[in-house]
């Protein structure tokens, strides 16, 4: 869902963030956090946060126009 509101294909995200283009589509065919190593899972998130997503912790709130979406805890 970042991926989209960043408007970045799969192989943009993988060109930006160092992370190979399958394992982001199989980080994105799980719900909520996926079993990814740690290092990947940040270099996804910092290359998602350089193109303006901003992740938050539950009951933060975003600057700006944001969505909110549930992690089914």
């Amino acid at each position: 869902m970042a991926r989209g509101y960043a408007k970045l294909s799969v192989k943009e995200l993988a060109d930006v963030s160092g992370v190979a283009a399958s394992t982001i589509k199989r980080m994105e065919a799980v719900e909520g956090v996926p079993a990814s190593s740690g290092s990947n899972l940040e270099k996804v998130q910092k290359a998602l946060e350089g193109q303006g997503v901003q992740f938050l912790d539950p009951g933060d709130a975003a600057c700006g126009v944001g969505i909110s979406v549930s992690g089914g805890e």
